[in-house]
């Protein structure tokens, strides 16, 4: 028949939508491994990201004694909210396993190695954050991987034309 009125005026999300995603991270560092992180926000946080205020590229993620921090990753202020508005980039908590942070801080001390955000999406009505276990590329790095690109791209467009 149809959806009732209850459901008409809802949104339906799909699975794993994506709010924001760092394309520079992938283009400045060797990504070695990735994990899924919950994310401590306040309710405008979330009202600005249902309306997609979120900037990851300066972003990284400190950890201290036992927890891990999201820093310097802008949330836009939500536009009517009022005296209880949250800062835009202020240190958020990430949630994750006692276990998963301290093995993480390990890895980054014993290799020399940083967490920089990847994605921010929805995993049904949460919000999580996909961080990436990082290793920064030198500059001839990154231009092995432009002339890379640039060659898949001419043979694509060399196949295409033949056929």
């Amino acid at each position: 028949m149809g959806a009732g009125p209850a459901l008409m005026g809802k949104k339906k999300r799909d699975a794993d939508t994506t709010i924001a995603s760092n394309r520079a991270a992938f283009h400045n560092y060797f990504i070695l491994e990735s994990v899924e992180a919950g994310l401590q926000l306040m309710g405008t946080e979330i009202k600005s990201l249902r309306e997609g205020g979120a900037n990851l590229r300066e972003g990284y993620v400190r950890i201290g004694a036992r927890e891990a921090f999201l820093v310097n990753v802008h949330i836009s202020p939500y536009e009517r909210g009022h005296s209880s508005n949250h800062e835009a980039k202020r240190e958020r908590k990430l949630l994750l396993h006692r276990a998963e942070i301290i093995r993480l801080g390990i890895t980054i001390k014993q290799k020399g190695l940083t967490l920089v955000p990847l994605r921010l999406y929805w995993k049904g009505n949460r919000v999580k954050l996909e961080i990436g276990l990082a290793k920064g590329k030198r500059l001839y790095d990154k231009r092995e991987a432009i002339a890379a690109k640039d060659a898949k791209r001419e043979m694509d467009r060399a196949v295409r034309t033949r056929a």
